[in-house]
Formats: C-alpha cells, structure tokens, sequence
C-alpha cells in the first residue's frame, strides 16, 4: 500500500466521495492498491478490469470507431474509461489506465506507452476541462516496472484533482499564511 493510496483513500474519505476504476495493462493492481488501505471500502465502489478491447466498448462504453480507427492505447480511450467506469459503477470519481507494459508493440505503440486518465466532479474553478484529464507517459523498464509506475502515475493524477478540488478559497489562504501571493 503506497502513502498515495492512503492520500487518495483519506481525502475521498473525508470529502464524502467515491471511486470506480477502469483498468487494462495494470490489471487490477490499482484496485488492489487502493483496496489494501484500511478504511478504503468507505470511498471504493469497485473495478473492472477491461483487458480485452471489446470489453472496453461492451463494458465501459468506450466508442468502437475511436478503437477501430486508434486502438485500445490512447489518450481519448483512457478519458472514456474513466468515464464509462464512473458511470457504471455510479462513482463520483472514474480512473482509468491503458497502454503497453510488453514484451511486444500493440496498436502501433511502442512498449512504455501508457495513458492514464480521471474524470469526476469538476467545479468551475477546478482547472480541468470537462471529461476529465489524461497524462500521457513514455515508461522504460521491464513489464512489472511500467505497470508498477502505471499505477503510482493514475493514483498520483487523481490525487492532484481531489487536493486542487478543494475549495480555491483554502488554497488562496494557504498562499497568504505562507507569504505567497
């Protein structure tokens, strides 16, 4: 269990919120990850695990002419993931990763290639587009390094959106308390 989980799972926690997740090359160690906090099963509603493309438009209604024409590796997938998951599982929070842990190259991509994605309840000030936000990440090192990093990667973005969603007025505070402008 990763102080990042614990972060994720206190401030879901705290705020009253929940999370889904949605996951392909990590295959289920981001549930297992989250799951492995005490007290996760207060913010947690569940997983699901769509390694296989066509569960990923079946499951969680990912749009099959962005598959067919890019593949399962991208930007745009993650960001459906994300959101096709929180739907399904009625979450306020969606997290998604997909990508190429390897041996081999998948849709065009070369191994390392990986995209992890949120989606939740953006305020108007929270600085995030509407449909959520995706990092894109280029990961060297054997199959269990990238997919390892995969999952500390997905819980270090949805933990940036849950601390950035507090309200900008506490944030404003902080700056002033600490001789910030």
């Amino acid at each position: 269990m990763s102080s990042t989980a614990t972060d994720v799972v206190r401030l879901l926690t705290v705020k009253g919120e929940t999370l889904a997740v949605a996951e392909s090359l990590t295959g289920g160690l981001v549930a297992a990850e989250i799951t492995a906090v005490p007290g996760a099963s207060k913010a947690f509603r569940g997983s699901v695990t769509a390694y296989a493309t066509d569960l990923k438009r079946q499951v969680l209604g990912v749009d099959a002419a962005l598959l067919a024409a890019r593949g399962a590796v991208d930007a745009q997938v993650a960001a459906q993931m994300a959101a096709g998951v929180r739907k399904a599982l009625g979450a306020d929070w969606g997290i998604a990763t997909t990508g190429v842990a390897g041996p081999d190259p998948q849709d065009g991509q070369p191994v390392g290639t990986v995209f992890v994605a949120v989606d939740g309840p953006f305020g108007p000030d929270s600085g995030s587009a509407p449909g959520g936000k995706v990092r894109a990440l280029r990961l060297n090192g054997s199959r269990t390094e990238i997919r390892r990093e995969s999952v500390r990667s997905v819980l270090a973005l949805l933990l940036e959106e849950l601390a950035g969603e507090q309200t900008g007025n506490e944030r404003a505070q902080d700056t002033e308390q600490n001789g910030g402008s």
